[in-house]
């Protein structure tokens, strides 16, 4: 999102604009959508009546906490502020991490034109007017950086529209985006930018914030008395922000009024769920987040750890998940990863699929929580799953082999004359009902051997027959 009010994994470098989500603040909207105006907040005084995540936000580079990983001594964004020389980046991390705040800071830092530009709201427009805006700055030989927030949001034209001037050098190119920049930012964009992770903001991130929150609004001039929060609503609390900086702030400014409203000097658990709504995990059913946990979810059932799939499958329920995406994808690992071991497992999978969509939630998300327990704990075989991709990738690389004769079907008199199944042996008339020696294959290939059964489960009793019938093979006629 758009600008955001943030630290990160300890990175307090919070940009509080509300520019996060594409949300311009109250009074000022669509400020981050214009291009053309200089915005370094850090020598602007902060009204006391400021968003608290405004009054929070760091003045200078060494005010962030965390993300030591970039900022820490000999980091690669410690060095390029230390060393005055920017270059373009994209930064790539969930909301509420400091992505804007940082751009802004860097521009502080530098001395250089910040021209924001929010590819929400923004088009050709605002790029045609943000260079030249920075032809301006640079006319007054004064650095520009074009900050683009949810940069992939613009399309592979508009982003083409950057590259001339970044490979000119008329402004530092630094886009902020929430979703991996190796599928949504142009590869010659991506090329001439390096690109810097971001993470969550940790627990131990968010409770200094928590604490320079409540001492910031104790130091504000004829402010009530700020209410005492227990421990349990003090966790609770960083919990429910989910490694979100400016969403914790939020929640602070939100229970500090409501208890001034309500002249309460104390908030525990009981009041926190009076005053937030039902909390929601932060969730995108289109990004990282859900085929992250969808892969954990799958790798967990895979590594027959039942706890595991369970707690992924709740934390993806929790995050407003489609129930009905993730009975399929239970479906899917029933097949692919227990296969013939258990064929159990996919009947199983099946009837929790069928019993959500017969009773919703939350009755039918425990069908789905027996299913991938079920899965977990069941025999694990890719033997079919390798078979099929085995069978697919040669029978796309031969011809179209003619069935063999004895194999065609011969429902017409002519049929029978050319030959058609005359030399089929019926396998229900032989010796345990297999006609040992037969061939199935067209004329001339050897047999594959696709199918490979592993010794688990309901698959080793397969193997053994297998193993049976084709020594049947290799007996004598007769």
């Amino acid at each position: 999102m758009t600008g955001e009010p943030e630290p990160s994994q300890a990175s307090l470098s919070l940009d509080l604009e509300g520019e996060g989500d594409g949300v311009a603040p109250a009074g000022e909207a669509g400020a981050s959508a214009r291009v053309g105006q200089t915005s370094l907040a850090a020598t602007e005084p902060v009204p006391l009546d400021a968003p608290l995540a405004e009054r929070l936000r760091p003045r200078h580079i060494d005010e962030v906490v965390g993300q030591a990983h970039l900022l820490g001594p000999g980091k690669p964004l410690r060095v390029a502020f230390e060393s005055r020389r920017p270059h373009s980046m994209i930064l790539w991390g969930p909301p509420g991490v400091g992505k804007t705040t940082l751009a802004r800071l860097m521009a502080d830092a530098f001395g250089a034109n910040f021209i924001p530009i929010s590819a929400v709201l923004g088009g050709v427009k605002d790029i045609r007017e943000a260079v030249i805006n920075a032809q301006a700055a640079a006319a007054q030989g004064r650095r520009s950086i074009v900050f683009v927030d949810e940069v992939h949001r613009f399309n592979k034209a508009q982003q083409d529209a950057f590259l001339p001037h970044v490979e000119s050098g008329l402004f530092v190119f630094v886009g902020a985006t929430t979703e991996n920049p190796s599928f949504e930012v142009n590869g010659a964009l991506l090329s001439r930018a390096r690109v810097y992770v971001l993470q969550p903001v940790d627990a131990a991130a968010l409770g200094e914030l928590f604490e320079r929150a409540l001492q910031r609004v104790a130091e504000q001039p004829d402010h009530p008395e700020v209410p005492v929060f227990d421990a349990n609503a003090r966790a609770r609390l960083i919990a429910w922000a989910d490694g979100d900086a400016r969403r914790l702030l939020n929640a602070i400014e939100l229970v500090l009024d409501s208890a001034h409203a309500q002249g309460e000097h104390a908030v525990d658990e009981a009041m926190l769920e009076r005053t937030l709504s039902q909390s929601m995990r932060r969730f995108d059913n289109a990004g990282d987040a859900f085929y992250d946990q969808i892969s954990a979810l799958h790798k967990s059932v895979r590594g027959s750890h039942p706890d595991a799939s369970l707690y992924w499958l709740v934390r993806m329920l929790d995050g407003g998940a489609d129930p009905r995406y993730l009975a399929r994808r239970l479906v899917r690992m029933a097949i692919e990863d227990v296969g013939l071991a258990d064929p159990r497992a996919l009947r199983l999978a099946l009837d929790a699929s069928e019993v959500y969509e017969r009773l919703g939630s939350p009755e039918g998300e425990l069908a789905l929580a027996q299913a991938v327990l079920y899965l977990a704990c069941a025999a694990k075989s890719n033997a079919g799953y390798n078979a099929y991709n085995t069978a697919r990738e040669f029978v796309s690389r031969q011809g179209s082999d003619p069935v063999p004769v004895h194999l065609r079907n011969a429902p017409t008199k002519l049929m029978k004359e050319l030959g058609y199944g005359h030399a089929y042996r019926y396998a229900h008339d032989e010796p345990h009902a297999y006609a040992a020696g037969e061939t199935y294959m067209p004329d001339g290939l050897r047999e594959p051997a696709f199918y490979q059964p592993t010794d688990r489960g309901l698959e080793g009793r397969i193997g053994e027959k297998l193993k049976w019938l084709r020594s049947l093979d290799n007996e004598p006629p007769g």
